[in-house]
């Protein structure tokens, strides 16, 4: 016979144990990976009412030390299950050799962890020794010393087991928590040219400025359609500004949505939302640093298109004449600029934009006429693709829209085209005969 090399046992063992660990720490480390991506992809894209009713510890606690129990405790506790399970499974094999019936008996109690660990690994003692003494004629003393000696082990091992498999299942407690949270509803994903057409809805919307106060928008329903002019009109705190809050989700809706193109902007990110809708406010908002900074913040148009706005806002001979031109140093708020230059600034800004949906919150309520004329006759040419909801302070500016909503504390009280509700002589007809237009 041939006396197998010493080193070859050895050699196996090592690498049967080398290619584990390899393995579990592979799989821990790519299992890992995964479940942090998901979970930080699924929280930054989640809506704000997500962060509204989640206290920013669990947050921190989640990718703190559930994330690091994922990292280290559990492929730890694996690698120690699996090294007793299969030192369990060497037992055995070895006592099936010597003895047959002797591994029959061990592999289904091995499987019987309800009773107590000491008890079953004398069971497997006394069973061991039993078969290995009744096969005495055919086994070789070396072989059941070998067998009895491996048996004695079975206690420690099975205790081991069942240590590294309560650490597992207390330590994947982290797996079910960080999936909770990556299983979160998420932003709406939006096409890249949303909104397309520019169509708003809004379906029994309200809205509230704090809870336990009066209703800023009461049941409001509307349908604005593509490339459609609309003025919004009303006494002061009837809700016009009330409207564009919410459209820019400045104040969440207390009740019903707000869609555009059918979407609604609810599950929508805020900076996707405000990005896609343009806004030319009442109170023009400069930043301190150079002109061409507060025309394009982000960089993200060339120098041509900013001078090509300032033409189409009137303003390119100003800036022309300045001599640092585009790098003019702004001060806090624009304040060495003139309310109506201000106001062109942001009307160049928004013409820079270009969306589909423009909101102008009484934009020209503090401006000279002349300025006021400079700005409507720029709407009127370059947002004539666009929807355009005008929240006016004067009333021929709207004259020519599509349709006039006229509000009252918090309803829509009349709407329909401007020729129409002067025919009416309703609310409308009285605002512009207080105006002197009618």
């Amino acid at each position: 016979y041939t006396i197998e090399p010493s080193w070859r046992g050895p050699v196996v063992s090592g690498s049967a144990i080398f290619g584990t660990t390899v393995a579990i720490s592979l799989g821990g480390i790519m299992a890992s990976r995964h479940l942090h991506l998901d979970l930080l992809n699924n929280v930054l894209r989640s809506p704000m009412q997500f962060f509204e009713r989640t206290p920013s510890g669990n947050l921190l606690n989640c990718f703190s030390k559930e994330v690091d129990a994922i990292d280290c405790m559990i492929p730890e506790g694996f690698k120690m299950m699996l090294g007793y399970v299969f030192k369990m499974l060497e037992v055995a094999t070895i006592v099936l050799m010597a003895s047959p019936l002797a591994g029959f008996v061990i592999l289904p109690l091995t499987l019987w962890l309800a009773v107590n660990l000491e008890f079953l690994g004398n069971v497997l003692v006394l069973a061991a020794a039993i078969f290995s003494v009744t096969g005495r004629a055919t086994l070789s003393p070396g072989i059941v010393g070998l067998a009895v000696s491996h048996s004695l082990q079975v206690t420690g091992i099975l205790s081991w087991i069942v240590r590294a498999w309560t650490d597992v299942e207390n330590n994947i407690v982290s797996v079910e928590r960080v999936k909770e949270y990556s299983e979160t509803p998420k932003e709406v994903p939006l096409p890249s040219a949303w909104p397309q057409t520019g169509t708003i809805e809004f379906q029994e919307y309200g809205l509230q400025y704090r809870k336990g106060l009066d209703w800023a928008l009461k049941e409001i329903t509307l349908s604005v359609q593509e490339r459609e002019k609309v003025g919004i009109v009303g006494r002061t705190g009837a809700g016009k500004s009330s409207l564009a809050l919410g459209i820019f989700r400045i104040l969440e809706a207390a009740k019903g949505k707000i869609s555009i193109d059918g979407i609604d902007i609810a599950e929508v990110g805020l900076q996707d939302l405000r990005s896609r809708v343009t806004i030319i406010p009442q109170d023009p908002v400069l930043f301190s640093g150079s002109l061409r900074m507060s025309l394009d913040p982000f960089d993200s148009y060339s120098d041509e298109e900013v001078w090509r706005a300032l033409e189409l806002a009137h303003l390119k001979s100003f800036v022309s004449g300045l001599p640092d031109k585009l790098q003019h140093e702004c001060s806090e708020g624009g304040e060495n600029l003139s309310l109506g230059q201000r106001q062109l600034v942001c009307l160049a800004r928004a013409l820079l934009r270009k969306t589909k949906v423009l909101v102008l919150d009484e934009a020209t309520a503090a401006v000279d006429l002349e300025t006021d004329n400079l700005i409507q006759s720029t709407i009127r040419t370059q947002f004539e693709e666009c929807t355009v909801l005008t929240i006016a302070h004067r009333l021929n500016t709207i004259m020519d829209y599509t349709r006039v909503i006229v509000m009252d504390r918090g309803y829509i009280t009349e709407m329909d085209s401007p020729g129409n509700l002067i025919t009416k002589r309703g609310h409308f007809y009285r605002m512009c005969v207080e105006a002197g237009l009618v």
